[in-house]
């Protein structure tokens, strides 16, 4: 959902998705004269059930003034009027879904230990968060064909280290309260989805890759033992091998003769997606990066995405058909082409495409390149995030000098050849955590205990996101050159859907953002360049305000893109 709303000084757009809502601000024109001796913004929200006004507080953030508030524990949230915003764009992490919030921001003068909230220019927002529907059954679902689960996927955060003292989660209990958090509901969405399979009249139809969670593979169970028709492709080749079997056989799957083992050797079997039949007809697909594993659904950062429809999941059954038959990609290559041809440009407006692997043949890059053209369209914003590596194609793009902001988010730092070129409007962060003593007034972080890949294991790509036509690519690909040429994957496409689109925009900033003051903490330390003051606010304005309007800055074009016309 999408808000805009004006005061005589200021106009926001506040930009809501489940559990993000992102908040952007500027000045009206004619306005000039209100940056002078600006400190920052305090934010405060309220919350609203029925109309009527239920909290209400000034929001918190942890950077502080460094000679304000001394003594405070590290870590330490301190609120907005007193520490104000430094920024032009801020995101509420703390958003529950299905909630009313209205949120002020305030314009705050005077000096570090004299501020004053100048309330009269102030400009409020109202607006609400998008609904879990599979969560929420007792909600009626006439429009929604996507349900949208991102976890937290931030064991190495602040949040983390505050609330659980960075101790090592629980994997084998999804329901200790650490894992609960971790999950935020991803976790809860695909017990749920696999359990909508209750009796004789339903069917599951899953294609896996690691499928070594062992309360999921309960969950299957239970759907057998109900009368469900359940039968499940897995990677029975390599890596998961061993791990794989040994789940499917503890929660008896074998036994139950539902499991049919993928066994070709090119390629991996990346699948992570499950149909669901009614009255032997598709109905519903799961589909998204997280692989069944505790790594996958706490770990690092994934998601699980819900397409309501029919046309979609019949689609997705044919695939499974043919992975079912244990085809080799020399054979599937043909006929995912045609059974998910690509558009020759964009695809139709209002329309979900799926992409099926494998596809290209072995010398080509035609379907690489498709996703690359379609991130050269951006006008205003691209975002991707990269579980890997950074293919050519897409270098190619992020390398232009242009005037379009280029976020990437990757799991670690550019390898040998990966190239992002030298335009201040690329912008690109690898995931990491702060050692104890990196930042001046944060908390130590742990790392990730659950994978090897620590930080971001999505695979999705989203073109002007904050337009009226958005494009978002989700799925199991890692928009590499093996996912398209040898490996089973699954990606959709998604033209035109905004409220898709502002979930997948709310939690690409939520993950970019934390990860990208600890890729600078991390860089600027490894060359002898750290900051001191780093972890604290600005006390003369000028030092914060002077990036933000000047237009050479990304943080300007920031300012009038996220806000909007």
């Amino acid at each position: 959902m999408r808000v805009t709303a004006a005061s005589g000084v200021l106009r926001a757009r506040a930009i809501a998705g489940t559990y993000v809502v992102v908040l952007a601000w500027d000045f009206l024109p004619g306005q000039d004269a209100k940056k002078t001796g600006l400190m920052g913004f305090a934010i405060q929200r309220e919350e609203l059930k029925d109309g009527v006004v239920v909290e209400r507080y000034w929001m918190t953030g942890i950077k502080r003034f460094k000679d304000k508030d001394r003594g405070l524990a590290p870590g330490t949230p301190v609120s907005t009027a007193d520490h104000p915003v430094q920024s032009f764009q801020w995101a509420d992490y703390t958003a529950e879904t299905d909630h009313t919030y209205r949120y002020q921001i305030v314009p705050v003068y005077g000096t570090v230990k004299m501020l004053q909230l100048d309330t009269a220019s102030a400009v409020t927002v109202e607006i609400a968060t998008e609904l879990e529907y599979l969560l929420h059954p007792e909600k009626k679902n006439d429009e929604a064909r996507h349900d949208v689960y991102f976890n937290r996927g931030v064991i190495g955060s602040q949040a983390y280290a505050r609330r659980f003292g960075n101790r090592k989660p629980d994997a084998d209990n999804p329901m200790a309260e650490e894992m609960v958090w971790l999950s935020r509901g991803l976790f809860e969405a695909l017990i749920k989805f696999i359990g909508l399979a209750k009796d004789h009249r339903f069917g599951l139809r899953a294609a896996l890759y690691e499928f070594h969670y062992q309360p999921v593979a309960n969950a299957f169970a239970k759907a057998v033992e109900a009368g469900a028709d359940v039968k499940i492709v897995f990677d029975d080749e390599k890596t998961y091998k061993a791990a794989n079997e040994a789940v499917i056989h503890n929660a008896r799957l074998d036994e139950m003769k539902v499991v049919i083992p993928r066994t070709v050797t090119e390629g991996i079997r990346h699948n992570k997606f499950i149909i669901l039949l009614k009255d032997e007809k598709p109905v519903a697909v799961w589909t998204g990066s997280t692989n069944i594993s505790d790594g996958g659904i706490f770990g690092h950062s994934n998601v699980g995405h819900i397409v309501w429809s029919p046309e979609i999941a019949k689609t997705y059954l044919k695939y499974w058909t043919l992975l079912s038959e244990n085809l080799t990609p020399t054979k599937l290559r043909p006929k995912n082409r045609e059974l998910t041809p690509l558009p020759p440009a964009r695809p139709a407006p209002n329309s979900v495409t799926p992409v099926f692997s494998a596809r290209d043949e072995k010398d080509s890059s035609e379907s690489l390149q498709w996703y690359a053209d379609r991130m050269a369209e951006a006008q205003e914003i691209s975002c991707i995030t990269l579980a890997f590596n950074l293919d050519k194609v897409f270098s190619k793009v992020i390398a232009q000098d242009n005037d379009v902001l280029r976020y990437i988010v990757k799991d670690d730092d550019l390898g040998d050849g990966e190239i992002i070129g030298r335009d201040r409007d690329v912008l690109f962060a690898a995931g990491g955590h702060l050692e104890s003593g990196a930042l001046a007034n944060f908390l130590a972080e742990r790392d990730n205990p659950l994978n090897t890949n620590d930080y971001i294991h999505d695979k999705f790509m989203l073109v002007d996101p904050l337009s009226d036509d958005p494009l978002v690519v989700s799925g199991s690909a890692n928009f590499s050159q093996p996912s398209q040429r040898i490996n089973d994957e699954n990606m959709i496409v998604i033209r035109g859907d905004t409220r898709v689109a502002d979930i997948y925009f709310g939690e690409f900033m939520r993950i970019f953002d934390h990860h990208y003051a600890r890729y600078i903490v991390k860089k600027l330390a490894n060359s002898d360049r750290q900051d001191p003051g780093a972890g604290y606010l600005k006390a003369n304005p000028e030092d914060w305000l002077r990036g933000q309007f000047d237009e050479r800055s990304y943080k300007a074009k920031r300012r009038r893109y996220f806000v909007g016309p």
